[in-house]
């Protein structure tokens, strides 16, 4: 009768709105039991991962265009989903791998007599960091050092083209400068890049001798995660299975990018890069 399938209708909604509670109740006994808490870390982790997978793409297209900058784009974003310790170290591992793709993608693209310069001060600058500069005031050391890269890309943004090149000399100061920022501050590039792009380079020689010089301040950084133990934990291989493969994959797409742009577009990308990361690291020290 049409009277018994309402009523029938009805008791089943009835009966459907009864059992929610009952069966959120037995979800939350199933999380309550052993192995239980494993479950919701284990989907925790997958959601952590669906998200550091594209932020780790982002990152590798930037450092891919510009030879540095990843760690402005990956790590600001991945604290949002994971601790800052654990990013720094899992976005070692996707840097590493990207600049050992750009470094030796044209080896012969890189300037060695640069890189060689550079070298030397890296390493003391990374000594210096680790031993010394970490009892400095590091706010007002990152402040300064950003405003100083601000400025600088702010110059080099507004000034017309102009084809002067520094000395040679002034490599000593980059690398020394570059390593101690790695180091103390996370932000080993722009030393790097202010210093090769007045030294009248290629936009082919400026990526890869770039990416050289970040490949031995990210390795450096990568032997200090092992030392201090940030490496060794399980978690950090498990999700660079998804983050690395993310960032080759932005480092390729960087690739076909890079062959359609000028010289003089590559270097304006620079200045914007370093004009977001001068203004970074004045806001993170001020916050």
């Amino acid at each position: 009768m049409p009277g018994g399938r309402r009523v029938s209708r009805t008791g089943a909604a009835a009966g459907d709105r009864a059992a929610r509670p009952r069966q959120r109740e037995a979800h939350r006994q199933l999380l309550a039991q052993p192995g239980g808490e494993g479950l919701s870390e284990l989907l925790g982790e997958q959601w952590e991962l669906l998200a550091l997978i594209p932020i780790a793409f982002a990152g590798s297209l930037v450092f891919g265009l510009t030879g540095f900058g990843s760690a402005l784009v990956t790590i600001p974003l991945a604290t949002h989903f994971v601790p800052l310790q654990f990013a720094l170290a899992l976005y070692a591992l996707a840097d590493l791998s990207s600049a050992l793709r750009v470094g030796f993608e044209n080896p012969k693209n890189a300037v060695r007599a640069e890189w060689a310069r550079l070298v030397p001060m890296i390493l003391l600058g990374t000594a210096l960091g680790v031993t010394v500069l970490v009892n400095l005031p590091r706010a007002a050391g990152m402040a300064a050092l950003g405003a100083f890269v601000f400025g600088y890309a702010l110059y080099s943004l507004v000034r017309h083209e102009s084809r002067r090149v520094i000395a040679a000399g002034w490599a000593w100061v980059a690398g020394l400068a570059g390593g101690i920022t790695s180091t103390v501050f996370g932000a080993g590039g722009p030393p790097y890049a202010i210093y090769l792009s007045q030294r009248g380079l290629s936009k082919a020689q400026f990526r890869a001798t770039m990416g050289f010089a970040t490949l031995t301040s990210i390795s450096l950084r990568v032997a200090a995660f092992v030392l201090t133990g940030l490496l060794l934990e399980p978690k950090v291989w498990v999700m660079a299975i998804g983050v690395v493969p993310a960032a080759l994959l932005g480092i390729t797409v960087a690739q076909r990018v890079f062959f359609r742009i000028s010289r003089e577009q590559l270097l304006r990308m620079v200045a914007v890069v370093l004009l977001a990361t001068g203004g970074s690291l004045v806001v993170r020290a001020l916050g």
